[in-house]
């Protein structure tokens, strides 16, 4: 018999769902039979898949040890530890990390890349100020609440807790925390402001999307709002707020209105020959407001706070062929 005592990560959260987390090898249908036939308990009592777990719960397990994973294990294990810990963090407390990603970086690991990302960076990070440890959670790991193109620069969360996760996650299905872009596009737009809207179909073979018109089979309604802030060389530079949030939505918008992003030849943008000044699109999440409309929970604190990053720092602002 063994003892998994819930922590406050662990807290608020199907019991099955849980299990899943912390016994991964463990077949669903076997972690039924174990519930229905009280070889799994909570507080000594007779529990169904959706008891909701609280902190301080003691669940009893009456399982195999093989589905136990080794609790002695090393820590050269730890697949983040190979992730460098390069990180641009723009703010951190107790909860959260908002991190600059530079572009070229992806911010989960992938099968190319397995163990530099984003995410593995910011555990390997934690590890060392000793802010997270494998061995004393039991499902939860800090996680992104948001993410961005490999290709994109730009402003990502990152949660240290699970509430924070899920206040974070409610807040973004909400719309209340507000993001905005910059980016460059080909060309002068003749409206200076407006909305493009229509509807996104995503062609998953080729990880592309198109904007239509008129709805089709499978497209989302999309709403992209946009300002033109500067105009240079032929070029202009916008500010974007997204009214909804879809796969590669920026840039299928501007380059559906005839203004691709500069560098993002998957859209439309044609380099001359030769011309490498832009090794990838033109875009950067550069800012992040915490606009809640309802209670804040643990992250309150953050009602109405805006980060920005420093545009210097944004890499196709400082070329001499667009904004100087």
């Amino acid at each position: 018999m063994r003892e998994i005592v819930i922590n406050r990560n662990d807290a608020n959260q199907r019991l099955d769902k849980f299990l899943t987390k912390r016994f991964k090898t463990m077949p669903k249908s076997l972690l039924y039979k174990y519930i229905r036939t009280k070889y799994i308990k909570v507080n000594n009592k007779k529990c169904d898949i959706a008891t909701i777990l609280q902190e301080g719960d003691v669940i009893k397990l009456f399982i195999k040890d093989e589905f136990f994973q080794d609790e002695n294990a090393q820590t050269e294990n730890y697949e983040f530890l190979k992730a460098p810990i390069t990180l641009d963090i723009l703010y951190e407390d107790e909860n959260i990390i908002l991190v600059n990603k530079k572009a070229g970086l992806i911010v989960h690991p992938d099968k190319e890349y397995h163990f530099d990302s984003l995410i593995t960076r910011i555990l390997h990070y934690l590890y060392d100020k000793g802010e997270y440890n494998p061995r004393t959670e039991n499902s939860f790991t800090p996680a992104l609440a948001n993410r961005i193109d490999r290709n994109t620069g730009g402003i990502v969360m990152a949660c240290k807790n699970a509430e924070s996760l899920r206040t974070l996650n409610e807040k973004i299905k909400n719309r209340e925390i507000t993001k905005k872009y910059l980016c460059m596009v080909q060309g002068i737009l003749k409206r200076k402001s407006g909305i493009v809207s229509g509807y996104l179909w995503k062609d998953e073979k080729k990880n592309k999307v198109r904007i239509f018109s008129k709805e089709v089979p499978d497209s989302k309604f999309i709403r992209t709002q946009y300002t033109v802030l500067k105009e240079t060389a032929g070029n202009s530079l916008l500010e974007i707020n997204l009214l909804t949030g879809r796969t590669h939505q920026i840039r299928a918008s501007m380059s559906a209105i005839g203004y691709p992003l500069l560098g993002d030849t998957k859209y439309g943008y044609r380099p001359k020959k030769n011309d490498r000044t832009f090794p990838f699109q033109t875009l950067y999440a550069y800012k992040v407001t915490f606009d809640f409309q309802t209670d804040g929970g643990i992250l309150e604190y953050l009602r109405n706070q805006s980060f920005a990053v420093d545009t210097k720092q944004i890499w196709f602002l400082a070329e001499k062929t667009t904004v100087k």
